[in-house]
């Protein structure tokens, strides 16, 4: 049995990849992607989604999203990902149009139309996501969970305390976190864990046009360390693949959505404030092992 799902995403290096696992692996099916600004500007963020679906020849829609947060400046990460957000390998340029409609209205329609519940994956910021349930209150009703990358219980990577996506647009990350929906944060304490290795990159070039092409991009993400490279997007899908993989935690996640901890993600870690109630499931631990292990296997089978 397949697990339906809407990527909502900024590429991105990470973001690719994940999409490229999404995209490939059959126990996935992706019925829409939605961009929204984020690792860069929206325009570019819906032309590299556009960019993997041409890549693997898939035939699913592609709509763009909001080009800047509720509230807050929106500040880009091209320092990480280049000016094109995905730098590093030549595309096909014959790309595919995006869908005649905002993010927001797609979300709706595919939401609504599905015969099944839709699981939503943002790995990007959240505001897409919040002007839906703002705007379509009823789609709530038609979501089995969101699984989303994005924020930290200890220091984050954008300030000393705020992760980027949620730092992105705090205030759609709060309306995501009150929505009522099953929430899994994937968020910095496993990310930082499960890096992509130096011989696992290594390793990947050599498997077949999809790993090279992963790998040039990968190379040129300005975040590396000589432990490995983070591919935070990424471990959404190998949280839904592979959920025993993955140690979580219940608690209630509170959003600074002002001051010098703005796009913190504050963890009720001793339910002491919210009478035990919990929102979110949190990832805290993972097998980096297994995820490198799983990550070029993945890649190992895309036929094209």
């Amino acid at each position: 049995m397949t697990i339906k799902i809407i990527m909502d995403t900024d590429p991105g290096i990470d973001d690719a990849a994940a999409l490229t696992m999404a995209l490939n692996d059959p126990e996935i099916d992706v019925k829409l992607i939605t961009s929204v600004a984020g690792n860069v500007t929206v325009d570019k963020t819906t032309k590299n989604a556009l960019k993997i679906v041409r890549f693997f020849n898939k035939k699913v829609p592609v709509a763009a999203g909001a080009k800047q947060p509720l509230i807050k400046e929106f500040e880009d990460a091209a320092r990480i990902h280049g000016e094109s957000g995905m730098p590093g390998y030549d595309f096909p340029e014959d790309l595919p149009k995006p869908l005649n409609m905002t993010a927001v209205e797609a979300l709706r329609k595919t939401i609504m139309e599905s015969d099944e519940k839709i699981t939503l994956v943002p790995t990007g910021s959240f505001t897409n996501i919040a002007l839906l349930f703002s705007e379509y209150p009823e789609v709530k009703d038609h979501i089995e969970r969101i699984v989303a990358m994005g924020g930290s219980l200890g220091k984050g990577n954008m300030t000393s305390a705020a992760e980027f996506n949620v730092f992105t647009d705090p205030d759609a990350a709060r309306i995501m976190y009150n929505s009522g929906i099953p929430i899994t944060m994937v968020g910095l304490d496993i990310t930082m864990k499960a890096l992509l290795t130096p011989d696992s990159l290594s390793k990947l070039e050599h498997l077949n046009e999809a790993g090279k092409m992963l790998h040039d991009i990968v190379i040129h993400d300005g975040d590396n360390s000589l432990n490995g490279i983070a591919m935070h997007d990424v471990n959404t899908i190998f949280y839904l693949l592979h959920p025993e993989a993955i140690k979580t935690e219940k608690m209630w996640i509170d959003i600074v959505t002002d001051g010098p901890a703005i796009g913190e993600t504050v963890g009720d870690i001793r339910g002491a404030y919210h009478d035990g109630k919990t929102n979110a499931n949190v990832c805290v631990d993972i097998d980096a092992e297994a995820f490198n292990k799983w990550f070029l296997d993945e890649v190992s089978k895309i036929n094209m």
